[in-house]
């Protein structure tokens, strides 16, 4: 199995588990590979060298280093922690989601969390008449079936 980082032309760094060195390849031409903070498909091998752990580290700035490096890859996880609760916790009504938004808010449906498109004239109409929305890019592919 071949653990490899990659990266999105948005420079989201994420990794990916593949067969081979040609499974990679092939899942790339084939355009299967997407970002999953962003769903971008222009996704690059990152370098990386093989992890050696050679026991304890020695200079504690090397360990300092290695924890502060790690901040965009924590944010990163985060974020996707988020987006999935969010999806996992709300209803997709689509292009219904004004009409929805009105319909809990006057109380003609049961509260509940919605989440769906809607344009800004849509959305600022919708916060004229004090009803709570926030725009939120979630990634194509939490919107799937989760695993």
């Amino acid at each position: 199995m071949k653990v490899l980082d990659l990266q999105c032309a948005q420079a989201h760094g994420f990794e990916g588990w593949f067969a081979s060195e040609d499974d990679f390849a092939g899942q790339l031409s084939r355009g299967l590979l997407t970002c999953p903070l962003c769903g971008d498909a222009s996704v690059t091998k990152k370098l990386s060298a093989p992890r050696l752990n050679l026991g304890s580290v020695r200079d504690p700035s090397v360990a300092q280093q290695v924890v502060a490096g790690d901040g965009d890859l924590a944010m990163q996880a985060a974020w996707l922690a988020l987006a999935r609760r969010i999806v996992s916790n709300t209803e997709d009504v689509g292009e219904r989601f004004s009409e929805e938004a009105r319909r809990i808010h006057y109380g003609e449906t049961p509260q509940r969390g919605i989440r769906g498109q809607a344009s800004r004239e849509q959305t600022e109409s919708l916060l004229e008449e004090g009803i709570a929305v926030m725009p939120l890019a979630l990634p194509e592919l939490l919107k799937g079936p989760m695993q």
